[in-house]
């Protein structure tokens, strides 16, 4: 398949709330470092944001936590797209926190999670966010505080207008319907791809059915797969003259009109791949054949 001529709209569209965005979209974590770990070259990232935007990419997943010793996403982004167009949307994640010096923090308290609300909107050049996931887990799992109380504090800066739509992330079922009956959720975001998390099918379908975006990420992730599906992979991906990565793109797309993909990289040439893949249809049988893998 062809890479240069695809624009990102060939996945359709899909609503997060009233904003409307192309379902092949873009995430910020990579802008930060190269494959091997070291510096990214700034002057190419910038130029990798603006290209995603001139082929049609119109959704952006970040975080203020996604930085560097020399790097930060939310910087990289604000250099490099604004005056945002009208139609970008930015998606950012709130909960887990770093200090200066990168080290992690303990999951934000109800009490702290405006600070990073505000953060976000200091560090994009903004004053609102288009979405901020409530991204879960850790503290819950160690019985620090309830979604509750954190989903409560989004909910009330949604209502005074430095959010706009609310999503959750690294969630399950109950959680979705524990923040539903506070705020609207547009969104849910968790790991997941053709080997990865799924257990999370039913949760994927459960979205759809309920009209609410999945957003997968790590889509493309691999380390978990086995020979054969390795192989089969392959095999599917040299029928499309495509690669490997392209498949999984393509698989997850294809797993509901209500999945958006955001793959991320700060190579010009793997960019132009992930949004490529917007336009590749996989067979019934391909679809069945990356089902199977597990």
């Amino acid at each position: 398949m062809t890479n240069e001529t695809i624009n990102a709209a060939a996945a359709g569209t899909w609503r997060l709330g009233d904003l409307t965005v192309n379902r092949l979209g873009y995430g910020a974590m990579r802008l930060m470092h190269k494959a091997d770990g070291s510096a990214s070259d700034r002057d190419q990232v910038v130029a990798v944001l603006r290209r995603a935007v001139e082929l049609g990419v119109n959704h952006i997943d970040t975080a203020a936590f996604y930085f560097s010793d020399l790097r930060s996403a939310n910087e990289l982004i604000n250099t490099a797209l604004r005056p945002y167009p009208e139609d970008l949307v930015i998606a950012t994640k709130v909960g887990p926190g770093r200090d200066p010096s990168g080290a992690w923090l303990p999951p934000a308290r109800p009490e702290q999670l405006r600070g990073q609300v505000e953060e976000n909107l200091r560090q994009l050049g903004r004053d609102h966010l288009d979405v901020v996931n409530l991204r879960i887990g850790e503290a819950l799992d160690r019985g620090e505080g309830s979604l509750a109380e954190r989903f409560g504090v989004l909910a009330e800066l949604r209502e005074a207008g430095l959010i706009r739509h609310l999503g959750i992330s690294n969630v399950g079922p109950e959680h979705l319907a524990e923040a539903r009956e506070i705020a609207p959720v547009v969104c849910v975001q968790n790991q997941y791809g053709v080997s990865v998390r799924r257990e999370d099918d039913e949760l994927l379908r459960l979205c759809g059915e309920l009209g609410i975006a999945f957003v997968p990420f790590f889509s493309v992730f691999s380390s978990t797969l086995s020979p054969r599906g390795t192989e089969e992979i392959e095999t599917i991906a040299k029928a499309h003259d495509a690669s490997p990565a392209q498949v999984r793109l393509a698989w997850t797309l294809q797993r509901g009109p209500h999945v958006l993909a955001i793959p991320g990289t700060g190579d010009p040439r793997h960019l132009e791949e992930n949004v490529a893949a917007a336009g590749l249809r996989l067979s019934e049988a391909e679809l069945a054949t990356l089902d199977s893998i597990r």
